[in-house]
């Protein structure tokens, strides 16, 4: 591993991220345009395999994005998003379970 990659995989991770909506949430009166998501804990992840969660599964999305958004999201809104911004939040989320490691490797192929 690169020297660059070991100083990246020994900083804390990050544990919010924000996400632009392509496809802004109507909520009565108010606009949603970006989520913020915060890094989930082991209770937030209950009810569904990790591996769902990093695939992207969508059943697995709806049970844990209402538990870790900022605004919370319903799970009604979950199924309306905007698949493209679904994809986004998904990436975003699976990002959060990364090692610090796998992280600093993935960012930095060449090393």
């Amino acid at each position: 591993m690169s020297d660059k990659a070991k100083e990246q995989a020994q900083q804390p991770q990050q544990q919010f991220e924000k996400v632009p909506l392509d496809t802004p949430v109507k909520r009565g009166e108010e606009v949603i345009k970006v989520i913020t998501l915060r890094k989930p804990r082991s209770g937030e992840l209950r009810g569904v395999a990790l591996t769902d969660v990093l695939q992207m599964d969508v059943n697995a999305l709806n049970k844990v994005l209402p538990r870790i958004t900022q605004p919370s999201l319903s799970e009604m809104e979950v199924m309306n998003l905007d698949p493209a911004d679904l994809v986004q939040i998904g990436t975003a989320l699976s990002g959060f379970l990364l090692s610090r490691k796998l992280r600093g490797e993935m960012e930095n192929p060449e090393s």
